[in-house]
């Protein structure tokens, strides 16, 4: 879902789906990069035509389009714009009812379901990351 998401805001922009961009948009999602030059050195191994500026323009139109944050160094932001904006986050269930939390109330939610699976004892979320 995330990658349909942002594929959708590039093309809002204007902005072509190549094959390069696809190539660096699923490096980023499925890799560990911390920097542009990760992100080039494991896509250009994938195609040989993507250049270090070719990454570079990608990552500035994902920080545009509010993708990525390079403050979290390349982790694909919260689909809800919500998330960015208000620090709540979006839950949608397969009934399509939407539950809004906070960050705050997030990190209770996952605590409580935590010490009722028996996973934690106490212990307070630091935490919670989608891969």
């Amino acid at each position: 879902m995330q990658k349909q998401v942002i594929l959708q805001r590039l093309r809002e922009r204007g902005c072509r789906v190549t094959k390069q961009r696809l190539v660096i948009l699923d490096t980023i999602l499925k890799e560990e990069c911390t920097c542009c030059k990760d992100i080039y050195a494991i896509a250009s191994k994938k195609d040989a035509g993507i250049g270090v500026a070719t990454v570079y323009r990608m990552i500035n139109i994902l920080e545009e389009v509010g993708a990525i944050s390079r403050k979290n160094m390349y982790k694909v932001c919260c689909e809800s714009e919500d998330c960015r904006f208000k620090k709540t986050c979006r839950v949608e269930l397969d009934d399509d009812t939407v539950i809004e939390l906070s960050e705050k109330k997030l990190n209770h939610v996952v605590k409580a379901g935590l010490m009722a699976c028996g996973y934690v004892k106490g212990q307070d979320v630091k935490l919670v990351e989608k891969h």
